[in-house]
Parts: structure tokens; sequence; C-alpha cells
């Protein structure tokens, strides 16, 4: 039997982003100077083993409470079907925007915060810049297979899927406040939660902004998911090309 649904306040946001994202980071920044594995290889499993497991017992939790089971009910709530064809071309053409957004902003982006990010990264082990290829290529190349493998499954699927059904899905629809500012408020939200990318706001704010807005409008999760899903495989797919080739 169906409870009345469980609305989050503005702190309760804050902490349900925050607080899986500061323990990653906390994990990744502590675990990466004695990492003897490509960096970005360990952050996955981290991502793994401490994001994913955290965000989705939050849903899992919120639906038991809501419908009386364990399940991801409550990231669907208020849901509207839509069909496929339809769902897949709304996501392409937002990723047709996000490519043109990636080339004109992401440089801009890159050269304003060049200084910071050097003087970062020179405090740090050099495994952390995930950028340095020629760093990585000094790995085995069955490690970087591996690398790419677990890079592709995480980036791609686990934690696109993971962090849609909490974002544009569970936060969205419990948030206590629903104005059309939502959707685009928790955008900005899951933006600044990537703490260990936190260079390249204004891009990921403008580029999930609209396919986040048109999910809440015509309720349908599956368009922020394909969405958030093909960004990550274009990405990918270029980091995998440039170490593997």
């Amino acid at each position: 039997m169906r409870i009345k649904m469980k609305k989050i306040d503005t702190k309760g946001l804050i902490l349900r982003i925050f607080i899986p994202t500061i323990i990653l980071t906390l994990s990744y920044l502590m675990l990466g100077h004695f990492c003897s594995i490509p960096h970005i290889l360990l952050f996955c499993i981290l991502g793994t083993l401490i994001l994913a497991p955290i965000e989705l017992g939050m849903i899992l939790k919120a639906s038991k409470d809501e419908y009386g089971k364990y399940s991801l009910q409550s990231a669907f709530a208020g849901q509207e079907k839509c069909s496929l064809w339809k769902v897949l071309i709304i996501a392409f053409v937002f990723l047709g925007i996000a490519g043109l957004l990636s080339a004109l902003i992401v440089p801009i982006e890159n050269q304003v915060f060049a200084g910071i990010r050097s003087e970062i990264l020179d405090r740090l082990p050099i495994g952390f810049d995930w950028t340095n290829y020629e760093y990585l290529k000094t790995f085995s190349k069955p490690m970087l297979i591996i690398t790419c493998v677990y890079y592709g499954v995480f980036n791609v699927l686990i934690g696109p899927v993971t962090e849609e059904l909490l974002f544009r899905g569970y936060l969205t629809s419990h948030y206590e406040k629903q104005t059309a500012f939502t959707p685009i408020m928790i955008t900005i939200l899951f933006s600044f939660y990537h703490l260990w990318l936190p260079f390249n706001n204004a891009f990921r704010i403008l580029a999930f902004a609209p396919p986040a807005y048109a999910a809440y409008k015509k309720k349908n999760l599956y368009i922020s998911i394909c969405f958030h899903c093909l960004c990550n495989l274009f990405s990918t797919s270029g980091f995998i090309l440039a170490v593997l080739v």
C-alpha cells in the first residue's frame, strides 16, 4: 500500500547530494597516494563500491517507505510513458547541443582554470591527472585494457544511470519546492557535486540543464538517462582512443 510521498527539504537535498560525493572524493584522495594502478581505474572501483551503493540505497529506502518494498519506484514517481524513438530523438538533439557547448565553452573554462588546476595537480601524485596519457601508457597493455573496459562500464552505464535515477528521478520529484526552476537548481547542484572534476561547471550546467528540464516537463526520466549515457560514451571513447591507440 502506497503512503504519502515524503518530501525533501533544502537541507535534506544538500546532504543527500554532497555526503556521498565527499566520502568518495576523500577516499580517492587518500588511497590515490598509495595507488599502484591507474588512478582513473581506482576512482571507478571506488565509485562502484561507495557512490553507487549509497545513491541507490537512498532510492531503495525511500521506495520501501513509500511503496512498502525495496525498489527503484521512488525514482520514477509521477513518470509517464514516452515512445522509445521520441526519447532517443530528444536525447540526440541535446547531445548535439552539448557537442557545440563542449567546443565553445570547455576550451574557455580550461584556459581560465589552467593555473589553479596546474597548482593543485603539482601537489598530487602524477596519476591524479587523468589527461596525462603519456603516464598512463607506462602501465602494461593488459592493465590499460582492464582500465578502459572498467572505465567504459562505469562511466557509460553505472555512473550516469545511478546519477540520473537519483538527481533527475528521486531528488527532483521529491523536493518540497516544485517549480519550473527545480530541475535547473538540481542540475546546478549536480554539477558542483563532481568534486573530482571541479573545473567544467559552466559546461555541465549548460549541457545538462536542457535535457533535465525536458525530462521534468515530459515526466520521462529516460530522456535524461539516454542523454547522460550518450555524453559519457563520447567522452569515454575519446579516452580509450587516446590511451590504447
